[in-house]
């Protein structure tokens, strides 16, 4: 039984990696047009902008504070799906803005504030549907439910915090984050079902008897 969970879990690693990266892509095609930032990545922008460091360690470092002292205190399910979340994203977004200069054409910044959620929502499919644990902020949004927070009002608190804490440390909202807000909830919903692996047949089991 123990084989066969590695087994699947080396098969849907591959789909996890590359939901992942491209979800970080589409961070990074976001923040090179300049018009706007999905909440969290608001927060993680003017978080850097206050440090001094790139975007990229920040999303990873806010990765790992949340696992270490929110997953695990509230005893959240802790997959490597999790784990790579927190450290994939942020190294891809810099290395994609690294070979994605921002453009100066206000249409070629406007497609990419477009293409942005829809390559982050392709992203979310793919790795949410390899059924190897949910990222660290989403993490978030699901312990809270089980403590009888309705999820509706927990995802919403948590953006509008981190939204607004996001615009204090000075980070970018725009049109793009309007678009985000309206787009990847429906798109994520539309990508997710048609990138998801099925569940693993279940072992059979075997009785030996005395």
């Amino acid at each position: 039984m123990q084989l066969l969970a590695w087994r699947e879990t080396f098969r849907r690693f591959p789909r996890v990696l590359a939901g992942l990266i491209c979800f970080g892509v589409g961070v990074a095609m976001m923040v090179q047009s300049n018009l706007g930032l999905g909440p969290w990545n608001v927060f993680h922008q003017g978080l850097a902008d206050r440090t001094g460091l790139e975007i990229g360690p920040v999303i990873s470092i806010v990765g790992v504070v949340i696992i270490v002292f929110a997953l695990v205190p509230m005893r959240e399910a802790i997959g490597i799906g999790t784990i790579l979340n927190a450290v994939v994203i942020g190294p891809t977004v810099d290395l994609t803005r690294a070979v994605l200069a921002p453009p100066s054409s206000m249409l070629l910044r406007v497609l990419l504030m477009v293409a942005g959620p829809v390559v982050i929502a392709i992203g979310s499919g793919l790795y949410i549907g390899a059924g190897l644990g949910p990222g660290p902020r989403d993490g978030i949004m699901t312990g809270l439910a089980r403590r009888g927070i309705p999820i509706a009002r927990a995802r919403t608190g948590i953006e509008v915090t981190v939204l607004l804490l996001g615009l204090w440390f000075g980070g970018t909202v725009g049109i793009g984050t309007l678009w985000f807000a309206a787009g990847i909830g429906p798109m994520v919903a539309f990508f997710l079902p048609r990138l998801s692996l099925p569940d693993p047949e279940p072992a059979v089991a075997t009785t030996h008897a005395a």
